[in-house]
């Protein structure tokens, strides 16, 4: 099977490097789709429908916290699973993130695998 991920990261380059190590892990995507921040990805997210979603969490405009935030109050985003990718990997951040509505969470930097396994463990789990 394949999947339609959207990656939301300020960073071109980054999202350039999360969409090659993806394919390059044979992750299976069909399409991807990119935002710069939370507020391009709901409205992405209005028109194109995702199995998943890679969110940076510093970001400017909408940050990965009220982006979260947002995709919880929309009935038909809330079950689109949400994985954080972010450098901070302080349990505090990781609980807050999870809090929020996050599904998942790689700490950057990370390897293929990685986030390979956590994009199949978010998919593979019940989505509420």
């Amino acid at each position: 099977m394949s999947y339609r991920v959207l990656i939301v990261d300020d960073s071109p380059a980054m999202r350039t490097f999360v969409r090659r190590v993806m394919e390059s892990s044979g992750f299976e995507l069909s399409s991807c789709f990119e935002a710069s921040n939370g507020e391009e990805a709901l409205a992405l997210l209005r028109t194109e429908w995702v199995d998943a979603i890679l969110t940076d969490i510093n970001m400017p405009v909408v940050d990965g916290e009220e982006f979260l935030t947002r995709l919880s109050r929309e009935d038909l985003l809330r079950s689109v699973p949400a994985i954080v990718i972010s450098t901070d990997a302080t349990q505090h951040r990781k609980d807050r993130m999870f809090a929020l509505g996050a599904r998942g969470y790689v700490t950057k930097p990370f390897r293929p695998e990685d986030l390979r396994a956590e994009l199949e463990r978010t998919l593979e789990a019940p989505h509420a």
